[in-house]
């Protein structure tokens, strides 16, 4: 739908803050022994002892700022997200980019020791770099700036704002669980970044593939000329030109359904000359 769904709920996004939202309600009333942190948030030391830690730690807090930022972001550009994507594939993306923050912090551990990891950071910044990804140019609004500014700078300035606070634990001594905690949230990321970048890969080929149907099917069938006493110009009425008109249509629906999604700029060549075909075709008057 694009990102006027902005602030409407989606079913995964209404689940996950949920889901979210009563883990920390658990874990600040009933479970606020350590043991329930230990036991759930990631610990790249044992991360092979508890394997289930690389995506349970996600939906664990450190406290009500933390988790109120995160369900934030995910409130306001998961829903035009997971329209744009489809509710399994948000799903398994969110999950991906929080695992990719995992996996960026078992890393880093092979160079500094790295404490127990905890929150969405990671999959909530995926999030984001996607919407970024899809509506680069659209206008938000950040507090406390008086003017939206486009997607694309406030996933950059996010981005800097991590390696910013990286950067100041490295200088100080007692920082370095810290420093690491913050790029364990570009482990999303870089996730988010390869996800999306295959996905255009497989819709590139994937629009390959159709355009060259396209032009070797639909381009090369004449869709039937209709005269003015409206029969057709040609003595076979059936199947023969019922079927080329079909695709014909279906692929101008299509093409037609991709500009609205991504813009005139994701058509291929091929797609171009189809609407090029196409548009001559209609300027064109019927022989009577």
């Amino acid at each position: 739908m694009g990102p006027q769904r902005m602030y409407g709920l989606t079913l995964w996004v209404r689940r996950l803050l949920v889901a979210n939202l009563l883990v920390f309600l658990v874990q600040s009333t009933l479970l606020t022994s350590p043991s329930f942190r230990v036991a759930l948030g990631f610990n790249p030391m044992r991360a092979w002892e508890q394997p289930w830690s690389f995506l349970t730690y996600m939906f664990l807090h450190e406290n009500v700022l933390h988790l109120a930022f995160n369900m934030l972001m995910l409130f306001m550009f998961g829903p035009s997200v997971e329209d744009r994507m489809g509710g399994r594939v948000f799903f398994l993306y969110y999950l991906l980019c929080g695992l990719g923050g995992a996996v960026l912090s078992f890393l880093l551990m092979q160079w500094q020791p790295v404490g127990v990891v905890i929150g969405a950071s990671g999959a909530i910044l995926g999030v984001v770099v996607a919407f970024a990804w899809y509506w680069p140019n659209h206008q938000v609004f950040v507090f406390p700036l008086p003017d939206p500014i486009p997607a694309k700078w406030l996933v950059t300035f996010l981005v800097a704002f991590d390696l910013a606070l990286a950067w100041a634990g490295a200088l100080s001594h007692g920082g370095v669980d810290d420093k690491l905690a913050h790029l364990a949230h570009l482990g999303g990321v870089a996730m988010a970044l390869l996800f999306l970048k295959a996905q255009d890969w497989r819709a590139a080929r994937r629009d390959g593939r159709q355009g060259r149907m396209a032009e070797s099917s639909v381009l090369v069938s004449q869709p039937p000329r209709v005269s003015r006493s409206g029969a057709m110009s040609s003595g076979k009425r059936g199947k023969s030109h019922s079927e080329p008109d079909a695709r014909a249509t279906a692929e101008i629906d299509r093409v037609l359904d991709k500009i609205n999604a991504s813009g005139v700029d994701s058509l291929t060549p091929a797609e171009r000359k189809f609407l090029t075909e196409i548009s001559r075709r209609m300027r064109t008057p019927p022989k009577s």
